[in-house]
């Protein structure tokens, strides 16, 4: 990880996502962290985080921007390419351990992709 400052707020998200597997939604992590840091302040590290490769984001079904973390990236390189899951019951929202090749375009220089898989949980489709 290459956050040069680790300042009590960066600590505080840092703990956050490695006490929880799942991606959080930024409205979760402002709503957690709403007595020790302002909204703007949260938004401006998970960027940070984000380009130092040790969160990854991406937007659910809603247009909600998610956190989750990397496993094995830099600030040069995100290894993150996997699809997420989002239930369309529970809402429940998780990433999945499936490799995706990212096609190459001729003429086109792609930098990231999302693919966001929509359906029914394990838990919800227990009848």
């Amino acid at each position: 990880m290459g956050i040069i400052r680790k300042t009590k707020s960066v600590e505080l998200l840092l703990d956050i996502f490695s006490q929880n597997s799942n991606a959080l939604s930024v409205v979760n992590l402002v709503k957690k962290t709403k007595n020790q840091m302002n909204k703007t302040t949260v938004y401006r590290i998970l960027e940070r985080m984000e380009s130092e490769g040790v969160v990854h984001s991406f937007n659910d079904i809603n247009g909600n921007k998610w956190y989750a973390k990397c496993h094995s990236c830099s600030s040069d390189n995100h290894l993150d390419s996997h699809p997420h899951f989002q239930c369309k019951d529970c809402g429940a929202i998780e990433c999945l351990s499936v490799e995706i090749a990212i096609p190459k375009v001729p003429n086109f220089q792609i930098d990231s992709a999302e693919i966001m898989l929509v359906g029914t949980c394990r838990n919800c489709s227990i009848v």
